[in-house]
C-alpha cells in the first residue's frame, strides 16, 4: 500500500455527511476518536485481500473504488465523497479490502484506526444502523453501475460521472484526464475523447490540459443517463437527512 497522507494542520469541520447524520452527542464521540488527514490525489488506500488498517470519512477528498477485469487495468464501480466512507467491509466484521481505493481528489478527510472503527461498531445500535443504511446504499450505487455499463451510450455515462465527480469535489472545476476517464469506465481512450468533443461542441464543459469545467450544470444532467438520478434516489431515501 503506498503510503499517502498528511495530518492536517488544522481539524477540518465535521462535513461528512454520513457522520453528520448522527445525533451530536455520537457524532462528537466518533470524531473525537478520528485524526484530520489531507489524502493525496493517487494514494492507495485499501488493496484487494490486503488488510484494512483504517477507514476514512471523506470531508472535501473523494475516493474511487474499483476492481480489476482479468489483472488488466481497474475498472471503476463506485466512488466515494463526502456522503460515505472507506473500508465498509469492516462494517460486517471483515477485516479485508474486497476493492482497490485510491484517492481521485485531494482534499481533507477523517482517519480513524480499524481497531477503534470495531470497538465503536459494537458500542451501540446508533452507529451500526446508520452505517447498515449505508451498506444498502452502496449495494444499490454497484447494482446501478452494473445497469449503466451494460445498458447505457458512453456519452450519458461520462456525463454521469462528471456529475458524480462534481458533487464530491464540491467545485465546477476538476482534474480528469482522458486516459483516465476510459479507465474508469472501462472503454477506449477514442470513445471518452468523441463524447468529450460532443459535450464541448455543445457548450456544457471545457476541457484543457486535463482539467475539466461544468459550465452547465442543468444541462448536463438533462443529458446524463437515468443512473445518476438513480443514485442521488436511492441516497435520499435510505439516508435521508445525512
Amino acid at each position: 500500500m503506498t503510503a499517502a497522507l498528511t495530518h492536517a494542520s488544522l481539524r477540518p469541520a465535521p462535513t461528512n455527511r454520513l457522520l453528520a447524520s448522527l445525533p451530536r452527542r455520537e457524532c462528537d464521540r466518533l470524531l473525537a476518536a478520528c485524526d484530520p488527514v489531507e489524502l493525496e490525489l493517487g494514494v492507495v488506500l485499501d488493496e484487494p485481500e490486503a488488510r484494512i488498517r483504517d477507514v476514512y470519512f471523506p470531508t472535501g477528498s473523494f475516493v474511487s473504488l474499483s476492481i480489476a477485469v482479468d489483472g488488466k487495468s481497474p475498472f471503476e464501480i463506485a466512488m466515494v465523497g463526502n456522503e460515505g466512507m472507506v473500508g465498509a467491509p469492516l462494517i460486517l466484521g471483515v477485516n479485508r479490502a474486497e476493492l482497490r481505493a485510491v484517492v481521485q481528489g485531494a482534499g481533507p478527510a477523517w482517519r480513524m484506526n480499524a481497531r477503534t472503527f470495531t470497538r465503536e461498531l459494537g458500542a451501540g445500535p446508533i452507529l451500526r444502523n446508520a452505517l447498515h443504511r449505508y451498506l444498502q446504499v452502496r449495494m444499490a450505487q454497484f447494482a446501478q453501475a452494473a445497469v449503466c455499463t451494460r445498458f447505457h451510450l458512453i456519452e450519458g455515462r461520462l456525463v454521469r460521472w462528471l456529475l458524480m465527480t462534481q458533487d464530491r469535489a464540491h467545485h465546477s472545476e476538476f482534474h480528469a484526464t482522458h486516459e483516465g476517464l476510459a479507465r474508469m469506465l472501462g472503454v477506449r481512450r477514442v470513445g471518452v475523447t468523441r463524447a468529450a468533443n460532443a459535450l464541448q461542441k455543445r457548450k456544457l464543459i471545457r476541457y484543457h490540459r486535463g482539467e475539466v469545467t461544468i459550465l452547465n450544470r442543468a444541462a448536463m444532467e438533462a443529458a446524463s443517463c437515468g443512473c445518476y438520478k438513480a443514485d442521488l434516489r436511492v441516497y435520499g431515501t435510505l439516508l435521508a437527512g445525512a
